[in-house]
Order: structure tokens, then sequence, then C-alpha cells
């Protein structure tokens, strides 16, 4: 089962990843100014991760697949990380839409 690490930033702020049952990051959000506000993002991530249309499937400048997750208000609320393929960057968006729901909250902030 999937969870989210909430960290602190060596800005002071709060950021979550989206870790699948390997480990593995599959998700990571924007730095937010408060413990609430990254709460907040991570319930955002539970609500919208099930919709397709709010997966936006982008391209690095150099080539590699990549995904934002993004919000009703259209702001973006986790990246993925750069993939080989866009099977691979499917792949990841299947993973968020698995683990995410009922993923558990690890607090090391």
């Amino acid at each position: 089962m999937g969870k989210f690490v909430i960290t602190k930033r060596a800005n002071g702020e709060f950021q979550f990843n989206l870790k699948a049952g390997n480990g593995q990051t599959i998700l990571t959000s924007e730095g937010y100014s408060s413990k609430a506000a990254c709460l907040n993002g991570i319930e955002s991530v539970k609500t919208n991760s099930q919709d397709d249309s709010k997966y936006d499937k982008k391209e690095s400048s150099n080539g590699k697949p990549y995904f934002n997750l993004k919000a009703s208000n259209g702001q973006s609320i986790g990246a993925s990380e750069m993939y080989e393929s866009a099977s691979a960057r499917d792949n990841g968006i299947a993973s968020v839409k698995t683990n995410a729901p009922d993923a558990a909250t690890d607090d090391q902030a």
C-alpha cells in the first residue's frame, strides 16, 4: 500500500511525496508554507487522483515523458518523475490512481 511522506525542505516549506508500496516515489508536491496546507494538498491528491482529466501528460525539454496532477482549480498539486517512455508514464499514473486514495500519511517533518 502507498503512503504520503511529509518532509520539511531546507527553506522551511513542507512537501509530500506519494510513495508506492515498493517505496518508489510516484508523485512529489510543490512546497507549502504550512503543514496544514500540505495536508490539504494530500487530500486534494486523494480526491483528484481518480479523475483522468486531472492528469496533464507532458514531455520535458529533453524528451522525457512526465505528468502533473491538477486540482479542480487547475493548479498543479503534484508532479511525477521523468520517465523513459510514454507507457512508463502511463504506468505511473495508474500507480497514483491505485495508491493515493487509501494511502496513509507518514509525517516526518
